[in-house]
Order: C-alpha cells, then structure tokens, then sequence
C-alpha cells in the first residue's frame, strides 16, 4: 500500500509571541515544528514585545503584504525620566531627569497631541535600510544617519493608569508606527524624556490576542491539531484573490 505524503499546511496561525523571542525566532521555531520552510509572520515585533504575531503557513504567505498593513493595537507602560538609545528599556540610559509632579490631566493633554495623521522618524535602532544597511547596524557603530520620515496615523492613544513615573496606554495605529518613538517623543514634549518599558499588541484588525495560543502550547499540538487551529487564506483575506 503506497503511503500518500502529507499535503503541505497552508493557512494563518494566531501565535501569542513571548518576551526576549525576536519574531525571526518565533518563525524557526514553528518551522521546525511543521517541517517547512515555508513560514512567515505579518508584522515584526521588537524582541521586548510581547502579544499577538501573525504566522503565515505555506500559500498563506502570498497575503503576507495585505495584512501587514492592517490597523494594530497595543497595551503598553511608557517611563518617564529615562532616555535610552534604543527608545525602549533594552537600550542603553542615554540621561536621567527629574519627573515634575505632572497632573493626570496634563499626562492625557500630551497625549492626545499625537492623535491623527503625521510624520514620524523611525528610530535608529530599527531593522529600515539605508544603502542596504540596516540602521541598526549603523547605530550599535555609534552612527547616527539620515532618516526619512514615514506618514502615519494615531486613532486611540488612551491612559489607562497613571502612576509617576510610569504610564500604562492603550494605542490604536497604523502600519509601520514605532510606539517607542511615540514614547519617547511624549518625554520630550513634556520635557522630561521617556522611553517605552512593556509592550503587547493585542490585536491587528479583526485578528485578536484571545485567538491566539502561546509557543509552547502550539509545540505541544499534534499536527492534525494544528491544522485545525489554522485560518484558511479566504478568511484572513477575503477581498485578495491568489
């Protein structure tokens, strides 16, 4: 009796991505737990994120461009009085400043300036390339290079705990918005510095956290349990035609 192969898994998978993973590692790992190279993921998070990645299986990843520019939210702890090279705490503390005894009030005023459309310049610490060369690279060398802004849009930016000196938020944005840069750019419209110290993204689009399942728990499934979990390509994006 011929035994017939195992057709090839095709389809989007909701992965809860853990803290100090990059999102390269999240994709080897699901690689090597379904035997394909044939995985990608819609929208990078920083390795100190944490929250909803989106894998691609197989054909899926043909959708990949149309849901990385899907709408993103995300919950995240801003620190005042800390600047760090990085913009978020991995990075380095560039300068320590007193927190004024700010106001709940004055805190969401801020805020709500970085509501709408705008310019943002991405961060040097970022994987953007300039003459081929990641930025990152250019910044661990202690260089600093010109870089474009990038037109992007703030829906929600919301306080949700207010602590000195630390601010809990939520955020609703589009593509390619660097939230460390808008925590950083709030320190320094309230005079005092800041840099992003947690973040989640919690859903993109329709796609929402509580669909998806951890990196451990997905390396436990059996692949028949995994192809269940799988969304399939006309769901995740109904209006792409492969």
């Amino acid at each position: 009796m011929m035994i017939q192969p195992r057709k090839e898994l095709e389809g989007v998978l909701l992965i809860d991505k853990p803290g100090d993973h990059t999102s390269h590692d999240v994709v080897a790992r699901v690689r090597r737990k379904l035997n394909m190279k044939r995985v990608g993921h819609a929208g990078t998070l920083d390795p100190m994120a944490t929250g909803l990645l989106i894998m691609l299986i197989g054909k899926a990843t043909r959708i990949s461009q149309y849901l990385i520019s899907l709408d993103k939210e995300y919950t995240g702890t801003i620190e005042l009085g800390k600047v760090t090279d990085s913009q978020d705490a991995q990075g380095e503390v560039l300068e320590t400043r007193p927190v004024p005894a700010f106001s709940e009030e004055e805190i969401r005023a801020a805020m709500r300036g970085f509501l709408g459309d705008q310019y943002q310049t991405p961060p040097m610490f970022s994987a953007i390339k300039i003459d081929g060369v990641p930025l990152y690279k250019s910044a661990r060398k202690g260089e600093e290079v010109e870089r474009e802004p990038r037109f992007i849009r703030v829906m929600n930016f919301e306080l949700t705990r207010f602590a000195l000196p630390h601010l809990d938020f939520t955020l609703r944005c589009t593509k390619g918005t660097y939230v460390r840069t808008i925590a950083h750019d709030l320190g320094a419209k309230l005079g005092c510095g800041a840099h992003l110290s947690a973040l989640r993204r919690t859903a993109t689009h329709q796609f929402t956290i509580g669909q998806a399942i951890t990196l451990d728990a997905f390396e436990s499934l059996s692949i028949p349990e995994i192809e269940k979990r799988l969304i399939p390509v006309h769901q995740a994006a109904p209006s792409v035609a492969l």
